[in-house]
């Protein structure tokens, strides 16, 4: 699918293309990914996201409702508005291809559908592990669709 912004991607959801020393972009040493952690690359060091339009790769979602920075923990929650009936979804820092600050805009690697498919949003449960745990594997196996172990290998 072409995208429809004019800003490069610096990010990937194919975790065949590797982004130097057996890393990917939003992955971590080795080629896993890494949900909570923003990519180097994506523009977000140090700016508060919240009133930010989110982009999905096929169209708008809604706007960051709150964003977190804390280190191996970040995440954003966007209030989706309409879109599924005026719902929040908690979507991974990994996530996040890239920021145009001038647009005021966040661009995630996921589409429309899988977003709504993730694990609903549970405001109580942003800190438990295994909420996290259950949000960030959902993540993660969308960037699972070779076997563990083999990303960022030559063949």
């Amino acid at each position: 699918m072409e995208r429809l912004d004019p800003q490069p991607t610096h990010g990937t959801p194919d975790p065949l293309v590797a982004g130097g020393q057996d890393t990917f972009p939003g992955g971590a040493s080795g080629g896993t990914f890494d949900p909570w952690r923003y990519r180097d690359d994506a523009g977000v060091t140090g700016a508060d996201l919240v009133g930010y339009k989110v982009e999905a790769s096929d169209g708008s979602i809604g706007k960051v409702d709150q964003a977190s920075h804390e280190v191996n923990s970040s995440y954003l929650v966007v209030d989706t508005g309409p879109w599924v009936f005026g719902k929040k979804v908690m979507i991974p820092a990994g996530t996040v291809n890239h920021v145009d600050h001038g647009e005021r805009k966040v661009f995630v690697d996921r589409n429309k559908d899988q977003i709504k498919a993730a694990p609903e949003f549970d405001e109580t449960a942003d800190t438990d592990p295994a909420y996290r745990d259950k949000l960030g594997g959902y993540y993660g196996d969308t960037y699972s669709a070779i076997p563990p172990g083999t990303a960022g290998t030559v063949r």
